[in-house]
């Protein structure tokens, strides 16, 4: 296996493309040997989804298109970034008990903890920045 292994789409930052982004991370997976339906995988799923619409709601038309990557370094970690070239960063949002929206980061977080993950944010050279999730890969199905 390759020290690391990329795949990588450009969007509109439309709608329709979260579930682009989800497909596009869902087949570079199951390249990769990690089946769909699996726990892991829906998480994950769950989480691209989770950060292309954040971008989709939140760059005000500020960046036209965003990019996801995926990366496995070693087949030991697995790296996923949506990036935009909006300045602003992802912020928790207050939310009150009737509100529908805000708890996207909570969600992202969350989850990626629970797969022992990380989050981290990186500037980007356009001036807008990259989420990144990392989640060990030991094996796909342990994910």
């Amino acid at each position: 296996m390759a020290d690391l292994q990329e795949a990588s789409v450009s969007l509109p930052t439309v709608p329709a493309s979260v579930s682009a982004a989800r497909s596009h991370v869902t087949n570079v997976l199951a390249e990769w040997g990690l089946p769909e339906r699996t726990e892991a995988g829906g998480i994950v799923r769950l989480i691209v989804s989770e950060l292309a619409t954040n971008v989709v709601q939140h760059t005000w038309g500020r960046s036209p298109v965003f990019t996801v990557v995926v990366q496995l370094d070693r087949g030991e970690l697995l790296r996923i970034g949506v990036a935009d070239s909006h300045p602003g960063r992802p912020r928790r949002l207050p939310a009150a008990v009737q509100q529908d929206n805000g708890r996207g980061m909570v969600i992202v977080r969350t989850l990626t903890k629970e797969l022992g993950g990380t989050l981290t944010i990186t500037p980007a050279p356009d001036g807008g920045k990259t989420v990144w999730i990392t989640l060990p890969w030991t094996s796909p199905r342990a994910l």
